[in-house]
């Protein structure tokens, strides 16, 4: 590429800041204003809804301003204040900045007047925009500096903490103390950090809350935080990247130490950027007179480049290009001298837009920005380009230096990091962290019209079972097109989230009555229960959905979320499948669940589990034939907490299998100790939760439980149910043969009151069946039940296994029973559950009782 008159003007003008940059180019132009009298806490809700952090107070005349960081100056303990006319609290005289100043000119006067905003006049003195600290960070090239200098010589050194629990208003007192824009709050009890900042200050003004709540409730955490080793630049990528304006500072040992801050990274720059401007110029200066000197240096460089580098006279001709430029557009240099640069035209642009980029270019000299350019092949692809002026020799004639790299990648990276911060990656649904920025702008809303809103929580029943049974990528094509039916099942306006796992959101807004909150529920309901068709499975999924009303179950998004939380819980307590209004007697319910379930967790810890033993007696001898091991919870606080109230809770705190070794192993070691004592009573029987049998390593736990009790394995049966192999028939035969080639026995329990097929039974390697006791109860008086039961023992019969029925209490049932070869029985009839000490003087009472015979049913 010949550089003879160009090559060195193109290395001045590329990677150096504009010099020739004026407010009017960076400034926003819209401006939000207000009334002297409007109220504080409205005109803080516009500002939220406008997400800009200041406010202009006109009548007439500007009058003045008000930003966020002048929440700092209210007493948030006093709900009074929140209704005070702005004019009050506002900032007067306003200072303006004229519009074709120059922005290193304006970064001097931030840092004179210690301020964050200037209004923008033009010649008249009328205002035509506001501009920022923000404004002149996110338009210059500072990014050279940005990397050369470390977020320890910038970040804000911790003020003294305050804890969760202070109020809201000593936050605001220590941001006004210390004039910062935000306070780190401790919490001891999680170990962890959060902060408040005055835009959380802004939101809570804006919603018109006094607030009695700590200040952790109104924090964010945990925090995002950067090394202080880091760059600048880096933490200037965080901050836009996530839509913040802190971050926390760590040390190496991951200690928190301070706050960054946007206006930190501003202050910093400031004064450096500027003389930086002064000194390039000078450089500048002293590279004109030296040039010749540099031009070979220069040609090397740019042909070096990774940037693209296109040089065209005055009609737009190309007149040269470099290597990186055929990388880029796919051009050879042969292919486009003499072209016009028209050939690169993506055709997405308005002749406004080149318009106004051509007069930038005549009036300064240079454009810079954004373009969407076309590559040879027609792909249209965008780019960062700058176009520069250059003056050619003594007869002034001119040229154009368009310098360019590709930012697809860029430019996906950016939609990508957006979309993970708002977005969930599987289903594309907005996530918690958006969800509650729907939630707080929908309150606002319903609050101004004096209208309803719903906010729905929603779970799938069983879809533990979903990916247990067909695989997790399965769970997650079911997981999507429950979203997308979701979705389509919503009105125009309500917002659809998935916050996590298996669990979704949605928010109903501008509702009147409860009964339309209901009718929109069965609606939804009866569209999601219909059979989701996956890679040839049919799932029937059913969902269990908790429903708090605005403002009847809460005022915020917190207390809306919560109750729909304990409303669906208690969905799920009723059976699941349904969905349920929130009320406050739920709250009791859902404090017990929650104090249950702190007890469970510790009731192992604390030696708080016991076994009762309920012995099988044969009818007909009375010998007894078998025990079995069932489990107590006695706590010193809840007192005797019933089985089938905790070992659900065990199954979903995830806990069961632990629980369950510890049955199998003290059930086994006080068999042995029995067989050492010479008692007689057959097997121990020891219930297997169906989370355990698939999850656990049952097999792994029962030989270790054998080995270390030095127990026989045939005086050991373990009792299951259908739920351990009705859909994963293959596994659980697995699991089984290798119990029954140990020499343990198994037994079904509950038979009768599932899916009972015939065909598992000749298929699954089962010693016993056990009638469940919701037959026996209704023997011999009840045909249909009578009839079951028959059914039962001859079936146990064709297919040789021992039966045993549950729950036998009368004399007429072991009648029945024994007419029929069920001989061996289990219930009240004959003993209750009773500790281990106590047994053996069961045994010896049933072993000396009367034996009753079966009389003929002729």
């Amino acid at each position: 590429m010949n550089l003879d008159f160009i090559g060195r003007d193109i290395l001045l003008h590329t990677k150096t800041p504009e010099l020739n940059l004026i407010v009017k180019d960076i400034m926003q132009s819209s401006i939000l204003t207000c009334s002297p009298e409007t109220k504080i806490n409205v005109a803080a809700s516009r500002m939220r809804a406008r997400n800009i952090s200041s406010i202009i107070i006109k009548s007439n005349l500007t009058l003045g301003i008000w930003t966020e960081s002048d929440c700092r100056k209210i007493d948030f303990s006093d709900q009074e204040q929140f209704n005070v006319s702005i004019s009050e609290l506002m900032n007067s005289p306003v200072l303006t900045i004229k519009q074709d100043i120059q922005v290193n000119e304006l970064a001097i006067k931030f840092r004179h007047y210690g301020v964050r905003h200037f209004i923008v006049v033009d010649a008249d003195n009328l205002p035509v925009g506001i501009v920022s600290q923000t404004d002149v960070i996110k338009n210059q090239g500072i990014e050279h500096y940005l990397q050369a200098k470390l977020v320890a010589s910038s970040y804000k050194k911790n003020q003294q903490l305050l804890q969760h629990d202070c109020r809201l208003d000593n936050v605001a007192e220590q941001m006004k103390k210390y004039e910062c824009s935000s306070t780190l709050i401790f919490n001891s009890e999680l170990g962890q950090y959060g902060i408040v900042t005055e835009r959380d200050l802004l939101s809570l003004l804006a919603r018109g809350e006094c607030t009695k709540k700590t200040a952790w409730h109104h924090a964010h955490y945990p925090l995002k935080t950067i090394n202080a080793d880091h760059s600048l630049y880096s933490a200037y990528q965080q901050l836009i990247s996530h839509n913040i304006r802190h971050l926390a500072v760590s040390d190496d040992n991951g200690a928190i130490i301070g706050t960054l801050s946007m206006d930190n990274i501003m202050s910093d720059i400031e004064l450096a950027y500027v003389e930086e401007l002064h000194q390039i110029v000078q450089q500048r200066d002293i590279a004109l007179r030296e040039s010749k000197k540099h031009l070979l240096v220069a040609e090397k460089i740019i042909e070096a480049s990774l940037d693209g580098i296109m040089i065209t006279d005055e009609q737009g001709t190309i007149i040269s290009v470099n290597p990186a430029f055929t990388r880029v557009t796919g051009y050879k240099e042969a292919e486009v001298l003499g072209l016009n640069s028209k050939i690169l035209s993506s055709g997405r642009h308005t002749s406004d837009f080149y318009q106004q980029l051509w007069l930038c270019i005549l009036e300064q000299g240079v454009w810079q920005g954004e373009i969407w350019n076309k590559r040879k092949n027609s792909e249209i692809y965008p780019q960062w380009l700058t176009i520069i002026e250059i003056s050619e020799g003594v007869d002034n004639n001119k040229v154009f230096a368009a310098i360019f790299s590709d930012i697809s990648e860029r430019k996906l990276a950016e939609k990508r990091i957006e979309n993970l911060a708002f977005y969930d990656e599987l289903t594309q649904l907005p996530n918690r962290r958006l969800f509650f920025d729907r939630v707080d702008m929908a309150l606002a809303i319903a609050h101004r019209k004096n209208n309803k809103m719903a906010l729905f929580f929603i779970d799938l029943d069983y879809f533990k079972e979903v990916n247990d049974n067909y695989g997790h990528r399965i769970g997650d094509l079911l997981l999507r097109s429950f979203a997308k039916r979701l979705t389509e099942s919503s009105k125009e306006g309500d917002t659809v989230a998935r916050i996590g796992g298996d669990e979704f959101t949605l928010l109903l807004t501008d509702m009147r009555e409860v009964d339309h909150i209901c009718k929109a529920c069965n609606r939804i309901v009866e569209k999601l229960r219909q059979p989701y068709h996956i890679e040839g499975h049919a799932l029937n999924i059913t969902t269990s959905i908790g429903i708090a009303v605005y403002p009847e179950d809460g005022t915020n998004e917190e207390e809306l979320m919560k109750n729909a939380d304990i409303a669906m819980y208690r969905a799920k307590d009723i059976g699941r499948n349904s969905f349920q209004l929130f009320t406050p007697a739920m709250n009791a319910h859902s404090q017990e669940r929650s104090l249950i379930q702190s007890h469970l967790r510790l009731a192992l810890v604390h030696n708080e589990l016991e076994l009762n033993y309920q012995a099988q007696i044969h009818g007909v001898t009375g010998k007894v034939m078998g025990v079995e091991a069932l489990l107590r919870w006695y706590n010193p606080i809840l007192g005797q907490v019933s089985p089938a109230q905790f070992i659900p809770m065990a199954e979903e705190l995830g806990f069961i299998a632990e629980i369950d070794h510890w049955v199998l192993e003290h059930a086994c070691k006080q068999r042995k100790l029995w067989l050492d004592q010479g008692l007689d009573c057959g097997r121990i029987a020891v219930n297997i939760s169906a989370l355990h049998f698939h999850q656990g390593n049952l097999v792994a736990s029962v030989e270790s439980v054998l080995a270390q009790s030095q127990l026989p394995a045939e005086l050991l049966e373990v009792e299951i149910t259908e739920g351990c192999f009705i859909k994963q028939m293959d596994k659980a035969t697995s699991i089984l043969k290798q119990l029954k080639k140990m020499g343990v026995k198994v037994a079904l329990d509950d038979f009768g009151t599932g899916f009972s097929s015939l065909s598992y039974l000749t298929s699954l390697p089962i010693d016993t069946l056990k009638i469940d006791a919701s037959f026996i109860a209704k023997l011999p008086h009840n045909f249909r039940e009578s009839q079951i039961t028959s059914a039962i023992i001859t079936l146990a019969q064709n297919l040789n296994l021992d039966i045993v029925a549950e729950g036998v209490e009368t004399e007429a049932q072991k009648i029945f029973l024994i007419e029929r070869g069920c001989e061996i029985m289990q219930g009240y009839f004959y003993n209750k559950p009773v500790c281990a000490k106590n047994l053996p003087r069961v045994i010896q009472s049933s072993q000396c009782g009367k034996i009753v015979k079966p009389q003929s049913s002729e």
